[in-house]
């Protein structure tokens, strides 16, 4: 299960840097990675009607922080002047080698209720 909505809040599964429709990791290295698991998130807020403008809170995970400068310049043209509140995890491996997994929480829109 990707999401789990309760009390107006939609919490969003780790998405992993795997395109969806072939499971795999793109190619070209971590930037690629991380708009991969950003546009995995993105796919499921969509889903709900919303959109990362509805995004409170990211949780990045990486296996390590000498990625942190690619990420972050990618979770920034991602979001743009949306600043949800955001923690960087690093963890030793990720599931299949990614090297980006983002977890979110997003706060639901009463109309998307």
């Amino acid at each position: 299960m990707p999401a789990m909505e309760h009390n107006g809040v939609l919490y969003i599964s780790g998405q992993l840097s795997m395109n969806p429709e072939t499971g795999k990791i793109p190619a070209g290295g971590i930037k690629e990675e991380a708009k991969q698991a950003l546009a995995n998130m993105e796919l499921v807020l969509k889903e709900r009607g919303l959109a990362k403008e509805d995004v409170i809170l990211c949780r990045l995970y990486t296996p390590d922080v000498k990625y942190w400068p690619d990420i972050n310049e990618v979770y920034a043209h991602f979001f743009g002047n949306h600043k949800p509140a955001r923690v960087v995890v690093p963890s030793n491996h990720l599931y299949a080698g990614c090297l980006v997994e983002v977890e979110a929480i997003a706060a639901i829109k009463e109309e998307a209720q």
